[in-house]
């Protein structure tokens, strides 16, 4: 079974949220958050920028990997045979690691991107990559397949940031930061999209990072105000989950029920933690593929 651990809570904060590391394990650019097939958490910037940082389930951090030099990453997915992915947004890639050796390796590169962010990835390995221009407030949205290939999907975007597949696969949403805004296309079984339409939009703050549960509801992390925002799949406003710090930048679900949601956050260079009742999209997609 996945996830057969349970975090160590090393602190205890407001109501709902504590922390997985101690303030100031990771730097201000603490991003990615993503859990193995293991049980065990990543995410990119551990002490120094250009790194990845482990935790471990018994709540130990280690550096994991080294990044190429003038590489720094940003989101992390792990694909159904366990191998990470890492959007690398200053070398215009998405990087792979070799989980054993812990090689990295250019997998995908594109120069026409501005700045690969975040990922989302679906059942057939296919990954989405958002692409922010932040100093024009625009962006871009790309398509990475199996073999590596790079396919634009959608330009002419605001700052395009936090993506995610739905839990039926059905739908691909993309937040854009700047305009507070989220969309939502059709998805298709070759991973193309379609039907662009406004999904929810706020008046005030920030949207980074976003990943689902296997309800369909959306988790948003709202840059500014501290929060987590679980959207049903209609666009209603279900929960709003307070965090300690107020830079909270993206959300990975793990734990030993695939309920536990991991937040980076970047104005205390830490993970912090909270319960929710479902499982999240990941604890289905992580099954490594027997040969």
């Amino acid at each position: 079974m996945l996830f057969m651990a349970s975090f160590l809570v090393i602190s205890c904060g407001q109501e709902g949220a504590t922390d997985v590391t101690e303030p100031g394990t990771f730097t201000s650019g603490v991003e990615g958050p993503a859990v193995d097939h293991n049980g065990n958490l990543y995410a990119v910037n551990y002490e120094k920028q250009g790194t990845i940082g482990r935790t471990f389930p018994d709540g130990h951090s280690e550096l994991f990997v080294e990044l190429p030099e003038g590489s720094i990453g940003n989101g992390i997915r792990f694909d159904s045979r366990g191998n990470m992915y890492v959007a690398d947004y200053t070398g215009h890639n998405v990087l792979k690691v070799d989980m054993d050796t812990r090689e990295v390796s250019v997998y995908a590169n594109e120069p026409e991107m501005n700045q690969p962010n975040d990922l989302a990835i679906d059942g057939g390995d296919r990954l989405y990559a958002s692409d922010p221009n932040w100093n024009d407030s625009t962006g871009m949205l790309w398509r990475i397949d199996p073999d590596g290939s790079v396919h634009l999907l959608e330009k002419n975007m605001g700052t395009t940031n936090g993506i995610e597949v739905s839990a039926d696969e059905k739908h691909l949403y993309v937040n854009e930061s700047i305009q507070r805004k989220i969309w939502v296309y059709d998805l298709d079984d070759t991973g193309n999209i379609s039907n662009k339409r406004l999904f929810f939009q706020f008046e005030e703050y920030g949207l980074d990072g976003m990943r689902c549960d296997i309800n369909g509801n959306l988790y948003i992390t709202r840059f500014g105000k501290g929060t987590i925002v679980i959207l049903s799949p209609v666009g209603e406003i279900l929960k709003e989950i307070k965090l300690r710090g107020k830079s909270v930048t993206n959300i990975a679900f793990g734990g030993p029920d695939g309920k536990t949601c991991f937040v980076t956050v970047a104005d205390r260079g830490c993970i912090e933690t909270f319960r929710t009742n479902v499982q999240g999209r990941a604890y289905d997609l992580l099954v490594v593929k027997k040969e």
